[in-house]
Parts: C-alpha cells; sequence; structure tokens
C-alpha cells in the first residue's frame, strides 16, 4: 500500500527493470508525514529531478546510479536520514518498508528555501483545446504493468483505478500528460540479472494531454536532463492548465490504449 500520494502536488511514472515501474512523487505544497513506500533510485530520476532542484529520498541505489547522481549534483538522502526510516508495523514487507516523514526531514535541511521554475508551461482552462473524447485509457509500459485512468465527470479528476493507495489518499490530476520518450541502458543489471534501462528524459517525442475528458496530441521538447519541458501542437506552443498532472513518461514502442474499448490510440 502506498501512503501520502494523496498529498503530492505531481507524480511521474518511469519504467525500471523486470517491466515494473515506479512512481517519483513531488511535494512541495504539503509534506505528509507518511510517505511512501520509499524505494531505490534510477538514473532515470535525474531528469525528473533536476529541472526543479529538489531533494531526492531514496531507500538506496547502485553504485553506479551513486555516481550518476553524484555527477549530476543531485541532492538525495537514503535511510537513516532524519525522518526516513522503516516503519515499525511489521505490516509491510522487507522491501516496502522504508518510509519518509517529509516534515522531519524538510527541517533537518540547511538551506534557503527556493521556488522552483514552473515544471509545465502553465495556462488557463482555455488554453486547451481537446481533440477528441478519451474518458478512459491504459498506459501499458509491459505486460506486468498497466496503469489504467478513467475521467470522473463530476470532480474533473482522473482516477487511476488500479492504484495501490487507498481511497482516501490516492492522487486524483486534473490532467494526465503523456510523453512518449527513448528506453536507453544504465549500464549495470539487478541482482536478478535483469538490465536496467534508463528513461531518457530529454531530446524530443510525441506527447498526449488528457484534460476534461478530452485528449489532444502535440511534441515535447527538453533541452538536456536538467532542461525544462518545452511542449508544442501544429498551431503552436502548448499549455497545460494549471492544476495537478501525472506524467507518464512511456516508452516509444509501449502501448497506450483506450481501456473503454481497448483500441489504440497512440
Amino acid at each position: 500500500p502506498q501512503a501520502g500520494l494523496g498529498d503530492a502536488d505531481m507524480v511521474v511514472e518511469e519504467l525500471v527493470e523486470g517491466g515494473i515501474t515506479r512512481l517519483a512523487a513531488m511535494f512541495y505544497s504539503k509534506l505528509p508525514t507518511k510517505a511512501g513506500p520509499v524505494r531505490s533510485a534510477r538514473a532515470s530520476d535525474i531528469g525528473v529531478v533536476t529541472p526543479t532542484h529538489a531533494v531526492l529520498i531514496a531507500s538506496g541505489m547502485a553504485p553506479p546510479t551513486v555516481a550518476r547522481l553524484n555527477a549530476a549534483h543531485v541532492k538525495y538522502y537514503t535511510m537513516g536520514a532524519p525522518g526516513v526510516s522503516r516503519a515499525p508495523d511489521g505490516k509491510h514487507d522487507y522491501l516496502h518498508s522504508v518510509f519518509a516523514n517529509l516534515p522531519t526531514l524538510a527541517k533537518s535541511l540547511k538551506k534557503s528555501a527556493v521556488v522552483p521554475a514552473s515544471y509545465l508551461p502553465w495556462g488557463q482552462e482555455t488554453d486547451f483545446a481537446g481533440s477528441q473524447p478519451a474518458n478512459g485509457f491504459d498506459v501499458s509500459f509491459s505486460r506486468a504493468s498497466t496503469t489504467s485512468f478513467r475521467y470522473d465527470a463530476q470532480t474533473k479528476k482522473y482516477v487511476n483505478t488500479n492504484s495501490h493507495a487507498p481511497a482516501n489518499d490516492q492522487f486524483k490530476p486534473d490532467s494526465v500528460l503523456v510523453l512518449r520518450v527513448r528506453e536507453g541502458d544504465a549500464g549495470y543489471r539487478d541482482p536478478a540479472g535483469n538490465p536496467v534501462p534508463e528513461t531518457l528524459f530529454f531530446g524530443k517525442g510525441q506527447l498526449m494531454l488528457f484534460h476534461n475528458g478530452q485528449v489532444t496530441r502535440g511534441t515535447w521538447t527538453k533541452d538536456g536532463r536538467d532542461g525544462q519541458l518545452v511542449l508544442a501542437t501544429a498551431a503552436g506552443p502548448m499549455k497545460v492548465p494549471a492544476g495537478h498532472v501525472w506524467i507518464e513518461l512511456l516508452p516509444n514502442k509501449k502501448a497506450l490504449r483506450a481501456n473503454e474499448a481497448n483500441k489504440k490510440v497512440f
């Protein structure tokens, strides 16, 4: 079970080894006292974290990832840092038992508060022009991992219908932004012998923006891992209506389908 996800401002989903995914939950306006389970970091996180100059919290990482994070000047904390510890309640298995008390960790940081640059080009509701209805869709990273969304017209939110968070603690975004990304090799294997992929979150690719039960297509560019996202349509710059956003970093060859008909969309 996940905890604290409902307090996130943004969630980014990325592919890791074995066909499974991880969520990078970003907290800015609210800091939950229990967020997690905290898992190990990946080189893919560099492109996710650096645009905000955020602090990364992980339960550990492979030596090649440590070197990559240090080279990218990513500030990170692991288990043993103030507020980052293993849950003592015995309700979680070993791999999923590390959680973070974010107010406790925040108080220990010796740094001035910095307002980060906008992660996305924010706009108003009137800036969004959906090109076709899209009330539900499946983001399929692998046979083992599919994230499904349904649009709730009453709340005007998207619901992750196969979430691992309890109903009262789910992240329900106003928009879901699917970015098609290239997939690289992180250069090492996991303990099971599987190659560890790296999401290459820079360069350019296709995108789909889901909002208000509609979808529109465009392209994205990002100049380097620490660059800002620039979104565009054929008509010009694209803006995302201000609100909570779930970003899916979906490799180019993976499937995105409308779940009401299991029809390929993109």
